[in-house]
């Protein structure tokens, strides 16, 4: 069984900075993030970042999940993990902005497990994550795209 759960990969027609500041652009996350609803941080490398997700199961309601910054590299490379908070787990999410072109770039975004549950979290929240991850990069898509022709007007 894998322990990394990625997401496609989209091509955007935007510049990749332009994304880059989409995609930390946290207060609007409620506006067009499926899968992450809202979002706390400093975006210093080393601080917390709290991340609202809905329930897995469907049902009404969020939950917080907090992880620690650990790369902040416009507007290429934005990575967080669990540090410490999940004894016998540890994940670490990557978001790649991959510049294509002066108005194209490429965005997927991974998250890799391991530790002693990593196979049964992998198993119980893999195609959720997945999912969830999808939904983002495909609506990171459509928000930046959608940003950008507004602003070239």
């Amino acid at each position: 069984m894998s322990n990394v759960v990625e997401s496609v990969t989209v091509e955007i027609g935007a510049p990749a900075e332009f994304v880059w500041d989409v995609l930390i652009d946290y207060p609007r996350y409620p506006e067009w993030n499926p899968y992450t609803v809202k979002v706390d941080t400093t975006l210093r490398v080393g601080e917390a970042i709290d991340l609202t997700l809905p329930n897995r199961d469907g049902s009404a309601g969020t939950f917080v999940n907090r992880e620690y910054i650990r790369v902040v590299d416009p507007p290429r490379h934005l990575r967080y993990d669990t540090g410490d908070e999940l004894p016998g787990i540890f994940a670490f999410r990557d978001q790649w902005i991959e510049p294509l072109g002066p108005a194209r770039c490429g965005y997927r975004t991974t998250d890799t497990f391991s530790g002693k549950y990593a196979d049964v979290v992998i198993e119980q929240t893999g195609q959720w994550v997945k999912a969830g991850f999808d939904a983002v990069a495909r609506a990171l898509k459509a928000r930046a795209e959608e940003l950008w022709v507004a602003e070239a007007r």
